[in-house]
């Protein structure tokens, strides 16, 4: 049978491939015909109308809405998360051939529309659910921020040291001759980049809840965060409010005559009124005498303290491989790279070794003892040791998603380690991405090199333990069970 798909994954990085690559493999192993449209952060090549009209069926692996959703009309549509499609591609295959076996009833194609803002956060979900949701949308957008803004601020230094900091404006004087000139004026562009993290933040966690209208209010609740210095915790105070307060006011019943102005000036008027007054006045002082105070505990870390947060925090990288838990660390580090503090830039070091861990321990287990994995998880151990090498976590997945009871608590001990001892040497970072490939920026690289590499030994070592357990369990149930002749 012949398919079409759209992958889509909230950050648009790592989970939107996966899940095209399973259902490519999935379907060439069953003789099947595919075509999948990656909605991801490097943008999508649009399925072709030919592919579409030839498909018996449209899967659709997204936790967010789908771009160019009117496409499909008259076709069967099978929808499920992005990780059914990374962990159970074969019977997503079967669901989708089961529905074109179904008739369609006839609907009216639609005019093709521009992109939407889009959010993953699904309207039966609960509650726990939805606030996760909520969050992750707001790191999504601010992702490609994240990564412009922090590159180009390690490209300056990299060029004009870290003093550059204290260059003059480029606006009053910009010498293109220099390298201190270019330096200069690679971090002014990025530190402006780095000024929208909080606004952005705020702004699509308000929209993950309200939608349009809450942008404003979002974006103002985040601006006045950054002004009365409550950070990104502020941020996410600020969406939050935001979006609770559009949410409020949409349950308003307003004359009809009014309900075409609502969305563009009422809502966000009011909600940024009600937002910025409660910013300013209320919850903004305290947010911001609790970030100072976070911040300075941060700077007197050292020793044992230091060592303790390093393994927190390679335990939140590990322990969902690009979820929630992971993004809050990540994003915790890097809301520290613009004060420049030592202790800032030795968080922002151990989150990345922690973060890179997974992928690289899994990729070297399943080359050291081969026979203990799959030969698809085999395939995708040899595209993790470049995910690894990128500090892209996620390269990890199909390994825990497997055997999450045996693969899970490894990562989680390696990469502990790794932040531990990352913290202990004092290796310091001040990109936020790269891996292994912005080694030249870290402060201390050869200590950051042997903390990877004792984590990702230990966290090999722990997989191929259990692993092994297991294997030779089964072998002996094996012979127990084998009948004996008489």
């Amino acid at each position: 049978m012949k398919f079409v798909a759209i992958t889509a994954c909230p950050t648009g990085i790592a989970h939107t491939y996966m899940a095209a690559e399973s259902l490519e493999q999935t379907a060439k192993a069953n003789g099947d015909t595919i075509v999948v449209e990656t909605q991801g952060s490097a943008g999508s090549i649009p399925l072709s109308t030919e592919d579409i009209q030839a498909a018996d069926a449209v899967i659709f692996a997204a936790d967010l809405a789908v771009q160019g959703r009117e496409r499909f009309d008259g076709k069967p549509i099978v929808e499920a998360p992005v990780k059914t499609a990374i962990n159970d591609a074969a019977g997503l295959l079967e669901r989708a051939k089961a529905a074109a076996r179904e008739p369609v009833p006839a609907a009216t194609p639609a005019p093709p529309s521009a992109p939407e803002l889009t959010t993953k956060a699904g309207d039966n979900d609960r509650l726990g659910t939805r606030v996760r949701q909520w969050l992750m949308t707001g790191v999504s957008y601010l992702i490609p921020f994240v990564a412009a803004g922090g590159l180009l601020i390690a490209l300056s230094f990299a060029l004009g040291g870290y003093q550059i900091v204290d260059a003059p404006k480029v606006t009053e004087h910009f010498d293109a001759a220099s390298l201190n000139g270019w330096a200069a004026l690679f971090f002014q562009i990025g530190s402006a980049a780095f000024d929208f993290l909080v606004p952005v933040l705020a702004g699509f966690i308000a929209f993950a809840m309200a939608d349009r209208p809450a942008i404003a209010p979002g974006f103002t609740g985040g601006a006045i965060a950054v002004a009365v210095g409550a950070g990104f915790l502020g941020g996410l105070v600020a969406g939050l409010l935001a979006g609770g307060v559009v949410m409020a006011l949409k349950r308003i019943q307003v004359p009809k005559a009014m309900r075409g102005v609502m969305p563009v000036v009422v809502y966000p008027l009011l909600g940024s009124i009600v937002v910025g007054v409660l910013m300013y006045v209320v919850v903004g002082k305290p947010i911001a005498a609790a970030t100072s105070g976070l911040t300075n505990w941060l700077n007197g870390l050292s020793g044992a303290s230091a060592l303790l947060l390093g393994a927190l925090l390679g335990l939140m990288m590990a322990f969902d491989m690009g979820g929630p838990v992971n993004k809050a660390a990540y994003a915790f580090a890097v809301g520290g790279l613009t004060t420049g503090t030592t202790a800032s830039l030795q968080i922002m070091a151990a989150v990345m070794a922690a973060g890179m861990v997974p992928p690289l321990a899994l990729a070297l287990a399943s080359t050291v003892r081969k026979k203990l994995f799959t030969e698809a998880e085999r395939e995708n151990g040899r595209a993790a040791w470049l995910l690894g090498a990128s500090f892209i976590t996620e390269g990890a997945i199909p390994f825990a998603a497997a055997d999450p009871f045996r693969v899970i608590p490894s990562i989680m001990l390696g990469s502990a380690v790794t932040g531990a001892l990352s913290m202990t040497f004092g290796a310091t970072l001040r990109a936020p991405h790269g891996g292994i490939f912005v080694v030249p920026l870290i402060g201390s690289p050869l200590p950051f090199v042997v903390a990877l590499i004792a984590g990702t030994a230990v966290a090999s070592a722990s997989v191929i333990l259990l692993k092994q357990l297991r294997f030779r369990g089964a072998e002996r149930s094996t012979v127990t069970t084998r009948p004996v002749n008489a």
